[in-house]
């Protein structure tokens, strides 16, 4: 009787040999992948310096870009004389502190800003610490791109109006306690409750606010600032009893004031 043939069955797997592959063609594949993720780590480069450069074109340093991760950035420390001066201080300005006093700070500032929001605080030191002898006084610069900025600054003027000097510095003292910055950290129509709370009336307050009567006033500010040298928040120019400025730019340390100022007091 014939053997039988030994036959696969049919669910038994087939084995397939894989083809070999050739190492020429595997070279290149590995080198055009390496030039394509090099040039690939570039173009992410070039495209988040360009994004971060494309807020620096609204006319505006660097100091006063709304991320929120700035506010735990270093500022650069800038004092330097400057030729270019402001409006002489009037009547009309905010000021904190002695109006007499031989040393002058003026600060344009944007309640908006997280930079202005942290300086604001050391501002309050330097007053507590030179008492009579500086004086602080106060201007708007709300930057563009901060969308309530502006009418926070006119809140502030309106403030002022209705409940006179110590009422303006009371409210964006607690503006700036409460925002949370970048823009729209404090909500518009929150600003009639905040003006009561401090004292002032509502109704009159939002009437104000509404007929928009301080905007030329914040506006005119900003183009005063600008055009004596001022392009970011904070910016303070620190004045002596003879008129010469120092300009101290960005949320700078109370050391860094401190030397200024000691410098000023003491010249004769």
């Amino acid at each position: 009787m014939p053997k039988a043939t030994s036959l696969r069955k049919y669910n038994d797997p087939v084995q397939i040999t894989p083809p070999t592959p050739n190492n020429f063609n595997t070279k290149i594949l590995v080198i055009f992948l390496l030039v394509a993720s090099y040039f690939l780590g570039v173009l992410t480069t070039k495209v988040s310096y360009l994004e971060k450069g494309s807020s620096l074109t609204k006319g505006v340093s660097d100091t006063a870009s709304d991320t929120s991760q700035q506010k735990n950035v270093k500022q650069p420390i800038a004092a330097q004389p400057t030729d270019q001066k402001a409006k002489p201080i009037t009547s009309a300005d905010h000021i904190r502190g002695n109006k007499d006093a031989k040393i002058t700070l003026l600060e344009f500032s944007d309640l908006e800003c997280p930079f202005c929001q942290r300086f604001h605080v050391t501002m309050q030191e330097v007053m507590k610490t030179y008492g009579n002898k500086v004086r602080w006084a106060y201007r708007h610069f709300p930057l563009t791109f901060h969308a309530n900025a502006q009418k926070e600054a006119e809140a502030s003027e309106c403030v002022a109006e209705l409940g006179g000097n110590d009422k303006f510095w009371e409210y964006i003292d607690k503006i700036f306690e409460r925002t949370t910055a970048n823009g729209t950290g404090f909500a518009l129509d929150k600003l009639g409750a905040l003006a009561a709370e401090v004292g002032v009336d509502q109704t009159q307050f939002q009437s104000c606010l509404d007929s928009g009567k301080y905007e030329k006033l914040v506006k005119d500010q900003i183009e005063d600032g600008t055009k004596a040298g001022v392009s970011g928040t904070p910016s303070t120019f620190v004045i002596d009893a003879k008129g010469k400025s120092q300009l101290v730019v960005g949320a700078q340390p109370i050391e860094s004031f401190k030397t200024v100022i000691d410098q000023q007091l003491a010249a004769k």
